[in-house]
């Protein structure tokens, strides 16, 4: 009698546990190869980190986050089939998004379709009057920053001297001709919204033409590999991101203290936004009791003045985080804090 009282627990006690402890699936997408692939890495690192700390702090709803991640190669066509999976066969109840633009506007269509939610990863001090602006047609993120450099630039007493485009993703690497119309503007800056992939490049080519204006850029450079590509050519450059290693705020220091010790190396901009990215999410399913899609989606709404790494995050309503900026200079193999710029 013993035993069959034994075999009864262990087999239905086992399936009590699985469906009580049975884990919490959220899909992320990212580049972990491919051209942009640093983004999408560190990213996926910071992602990581804040699943390691909820789970370590007894998980959400009694349960554990599991981390189900699909690399996009860095491809446009790869987004979509990622996320299809994600959602079909992996079952997540949430995804984290791409860091690049494009990529994550291909896969919002099919999250907003399955109704599951998906959270996607200025510049006074230069005192610059004239600015040109060198735009990656091909890039969703570039042509978006574009118009709004333009928007906040021009209200703010500024001018556009000069603006030329070119294809990027591989497709152009001699950016000669558009740097030659813009050296005969003589701007007091370019504003390259790209890649760290064509901004090195398009640094180089600049300097090589006797172009000595700073170029300006958004976190799209925000990479070990814009200096390795760049060289001498980006440094006196400025970019804006999401975060510094400098900053003394005790909140940064202790996450770059257990990302370094967990992956042997600095984060860069990208690795706190999945981080925050990660937490913020799992406090909405803390909020809300439950895993139901639709009430985790009101929730991200309703996020105001989140603590966060990269700063106080509130979710606007053009579902958008509003936040700060902070300003970098580039020195050589690091980057020097200069400011940080309300929202």
């Amino acid at each position: 009698m013993r035993m069959v009282k034994s075999i009864f627990c262990i087999v239905f006690g086992l399936a009590v546990s699985t469906l009580c402890a049975q884990d919490i699936v959220i899909g992320q997408f990212a580049s972990l190869t491919g051209s942009e692939a640093t983004f999408g890495i560190n990213s996926s690192n910071g992602v990581e980190l804040a699943k390691e700390e909820i789970n370590s702090s007894g998980g959400v709803l009694g349960r554990k986050i599991k981390i189900v991640t699909e690399d996009d190669q860095s491809k446009p066509g790869q987004p979509s089939s990622a996320v299809k999976k994600l959602i079909a066969s992996d079952k997540a109840i949430a995804i984290l998004g791409e860091i690049a633009s494009s990529r994550s506007l291909e896969a919002a269509p099919i999250c907003q379709q399955a109704k599951i939610p998906m959270i996607s990863p200025g510049l006074d001090n230069l005192k610059a009057k004239k600015v040109a602006i060198l735009t990656d047609v091909r890039n969703d993120y570039s042509v978006g920053l574009t118009k709004y450099f333009k928007e906040y630039f021009t209200s703010h007493g500024g001018q556009v001297v000069v603006e030329r485009s070119f294809s990027g993703g591989g497709t152009d690497k001699d950016f000669r001709a558009q740097l030659t119309s813009i050296k005969s503007a003589q701007p007091d800056a370019i504003f390259v919204p790209g890649y760290y992939t064509e901004a090195g490049l398009i640094a180089k080519q600049a300097r090589s033409l006797g172009i000595k204006a700073p170029l300006l850029g958004g976190d799209g450079w925000d990479s070990p590999k814009l200096s390795e590509i760049g060289g001498s050519a980006v440094d006196g450059c400025f970019f804006s991101t999401h975060f510094s290693p400098q900053d003394t705020n005790p909140k940064v220091q202790d996450f770059v203290k257990r990302y370094r010790e967990k992956f042997s190396t600095m984060p860069d901009g990208m690795a706190p936004l999945g981080y925050d990215a990660m937490m913020i999410l799992g406090d909405c399913i803390k909020t809300t009791g439950t895993t139901d899609a639709a009430k985790i989606r009101d929730a991200l709404t309703q996020v105001k003045d989140y603590e966060g790494v990269t700063g106080k995050i509130t979710i606007d309503s053009k579902r958008n985080a509003n936040k700060s900026a902070v300003v970098l200079k580039v020195n050589g193999k690091q980057n020097d804090y200069v400011a940080t710029i309300a929202p």
